[in-house]
Order: structure tokens, then sequence, then C-alpha cells
């Protein structure tokens, strides 16, 4: 019984999750719709956050109605004239019995600029939203201070006690090796594999050599979803003190045992809130996208390290934290089309491809690593529904735009027979990519 409840209590939680994060997206891409339409002069008749029964809904002095309806798969705004939600055809007999001034406010009867900025307003402020969330997050959490300077220490699976570093430490050096202005990932990897090491600090006004852990010991800072650590239970703050019966003191030697082990079983140690325990996985082949650009295959468990250490943090100013934001966003942007080119020519499996399941186990996941890897999941999935409404398919935006791209070149319309021919063929394609998507989730 507690079995079951307990998986109740996980699925509840995942479908919370995937809900609150779609429900808040879509309404965002709506919006943008909608706000960017009222002010085009196109009046909107209905905004609905979900498909099919409403469940609750009031009308505005404008006349638009605002529901929510029982199927949180999406959401839809519907202008005068429009002969279904994707605003795409006509509802003619509506627009039989209207004058020229009204007809003015359909979609049918707005000028080009208004319609096309309309439907461009959606992922344009799906985008907006990611930066927003991006510089948000950069304010709050701010950037390292200059020089680097220890905040507090984490709990590396070693008594605290066998350490003497104090908040405010400057580290000048670690067993020797002088810190490097950057790239401290690969001076971290000469470093003696040894739980305690000795630090060369500034302290008070001079230098002093005092006991400390390793920087990069064998800690969860974070899990991958849909993982071998995810389904294996490890959460950030897990520290991994042994693999195999076998102690490791820092994160190089978790990597290396990794990559050694291949597909091959791993009998890991995990110390977690002071008591100890075991926990085996299979390391997994997977595609990580590479800095200068493109995919490389590796076994991974899917676990991100952290230092031993919160470094002491400074703020971030607004303009610099709204360069960062939109830094990320072009960064997430470009790894997600690369990612698709990438399955498309077959350079990477195409079990990247997730579909709702996966991306509600994500959403999951997420939330339960905190808030702030929550909200930056959310704007991480709204930069790819932004991305994914561009795509010149019909009953997405990006169709619709190609559709008023044609009525620019050629000075009028598709016909309405046109448009529902290349309907049902959007129609069919995104039914085709959801299925397999869908497909992935279960077998991937």
């Amino acid at each position: 019984m507690e079995s079951l409840i307990g998986a109740f209590g996980g699925l509840a939680w995942t479908l919370l999750a995937f809900v609150v994060a779609l429900s808040v997206i879509v309404a965002i891409h709506e919006y943008g719709h909608y706000i960017v339409g009222r002010w085009s002069g196109i009046y909107a008749e209905v905004f609905s956050i979900g498909f099919g029964p409403v469940l609750f809904s009031r009308t505005d002095r404008r006349g638009t109605r605002w529901q929510v309806a029982a199927i949180p798969a999406g959401g839809y705004v519907k202008f005068l004239g429009d002969a279904n939600a994707a605003s795409v055809g006509t509802d003619h007999a509506a627009m039989a019995g209207m004058g020229q001034d009204r007809r003015r406010h359909t979609m049918q009867g707005a000028p080009l600029w208004a319609r096309a900025a309309t439907v461009a307003a959606g992922p344009i402020f799906n985008f907006v939203f990611s930066i927003l969330i991006f510089t948000g997050v950069a304010l709050w959490s701010g950037q390292p201070s200059d020089p680097l300077a220890v905040e507090s220490l984490r709990d590396v699976g070693v008594d605290a006690s066998a350490f003497d570093i104090e908040a405010g430490d400057v580290p000048l050096a670690i067993a020797g090796q002088p810190l490097p202005d950057e790239d401290l990932g690969d001076w971290g990897e000469a470093l003696p594999a040894e739980r305690i090491l000795g630090w060369t600090v500034l302290r008070d006004g001079g230098e002093v050599v005092v006991p400390g852990p390793h920087p990069f010991p064998p800690l969860v800072g974070g899990v991958q979803p849909r993982s071998a650590a995810d389904d294996a239970d490890l959460r950030p703050g897990d520290v991994i003190v042994a693999i195999d019966g076998n102690p490791i003191a820092s994160f190089a030697q978790l990597r290396a045992s990794v990559l050694a082990a291949g597909s091959d079983g791993l009998s890991l140690t995990v110390r977690r809130d002071g008591t100890s325990f075991e926990t085996a996985l299979a390391p997994r082949r997977m595609d990580v996208p590479l800095p200068e650009g493109g995919f490389e295959t590796r076994w991974l468990i899917g676990v991100t390290g952290a230092p031993a250490f919160v470094p002491a943090t400074e703020s971030v100013g607004p303009w610099q934290a709204l360069i960062g934001g939109a830094a990320q966003l072009w960064l997430v942007l470009r790894s997600s089309l690369e990612g698709l080119w990438s399955i498309v020519t077959g350079a990477i499996s195409s079990c990247n491809l997730s579909g709702p399941v996966g991306i509600a186990e994500t959403a999951s996941s997420m939330a339960s690593q905190g808030g702030q890897s929550f909200v930056w999941f959310v704007a991480v999935l709204s930069a790819a529904v932004g991305l994914l409404n561009l795509f010149p398919i019909p009953v997405l935006d990006g169709g619709t735009l190609a559709f008023h791209a044609y009525e620019l070149a050629t000075g009028r319309k598709p016909s309405d027979r046109a448009l529902n021919v290349l309907m049902v063929g959007g129609l069919a394609l995104i039914g085709t990519l959801m299925i397999f998507a869908l497909f992935n989730d279960f077998v991937c």
C-alpha cells in the first residue's frame, strides 16, 4: 500500500509540475498574441488556457471571454472573424453581416502588418519571458566575487572539524598549485586525489596554509532528468564516497570510473544527511553538446559536480544581467537547432527528442531539485516553445507567417481550400512528430 501511495504521489507531483510549467508558458505565448492584436485593433473573442470543457470563464468589458479549460495541453486566442482557434480560415457567415469598420477589427480584415505582428508576438513573448527569467536569476544569485572568496563549506562527506577554512578566505593555491584565472576544471584534474589538502589562503591581510577539502569532491551538484542517476534516486548534495568498494576523493575519479565502466554496472556508496547507503546503476551513452558546437557521445551517469565551497558573491548590474540573459537565450536556441539538425542527419540518437512524458518527468525532476532549477527549466522550455512555433508548418505560428509572406509577395491571400489542405498536412506532420516523440518516451 505504501508503495502504491508513493507511486501515486510521484505521478501527481509530475503532473502538477508539468501543468504549472506548460500553463505559464502557454499563458505568456497567448497573451503575446492577445495584447499585440489589441494594440493593432484586432478584437479577441476568446482567450483560453487549455482545451475542451470550460472550467472557469469571465467576460471583460471589451467582450473578450477569458477561460480555463479542462485539458491543459495548450491554449489559444480566437479573434473576431476567425473560423477556428488557429486563426486560419474565415468565418464567412459572421463576416458577411459586418460593416467595413467592424471588419477592420477582424484578423482577416486587418492590415497585413497588424496580422503578422499579432502572430509573431506569441513566440516573441516566449523569448522575452525566457530572457527575463535568466536575467532575474542572475540578479538574484549574483556572480562570484573578484577575487574569488569562500562564503561557506559544503558537506563533502568529511568531518568539518578536519578543515580550517573560514568565511572570507581568498584561496591562492591548493596542494601547492596556484589557482588559475580560468579553467579551474582542468586545474582541478591535476590535484592529488585526497580528501584533505593544504590550502594557501589570504586571511586578515596575510597568507596562511590551512587544511581544507578537495575543491572538486565527488559531490552531486545536479541530476539530469531521465538519467541513470535520476533512476537511482541520486540527489543534489549527495556525496559519492566509494565506487565498487574503492574510496574516491575527487569528481575526476568519479568521471574516470564511469568512463572505464562503459555499460557495466557500478556499485556506489553514497553519503546523504550524515548516513551512508549503497546503490547500483549502469552508465548510459549520452550525447553531450560541445562548447564549440556539435555533440560528443560519452558514457555518463547523469550528474554534475559542485565545488567544495560556496563562493562569496557580488551583485550584478541590471544591464549586465540583461545581456547575460539574452546570451543565455541565444545559447538555448542555438543548441536546440543544432540538436534537431543532428537528429535529422543521424549524427546523434533520435532518443534526444522527448515527448510530453519526458517533458513532464523533467519538470518534476527540476521542481524536486529546487525552485531555481524549476524556474530555469521553465525559461528553457519557453524558449523551445517559441522556437517550435516559428517553424513554417501550418497550424503553427510560423506557418501562418508563411501565409502572410505569400500574401505580401503575391498580393493575395491563399484560398480557403488551399489553407484547409495545408492545415490537414500540418496537423498530420505535427501528429506524427508527437507520436514519434511519445514513442521515444517509452522506449529510450
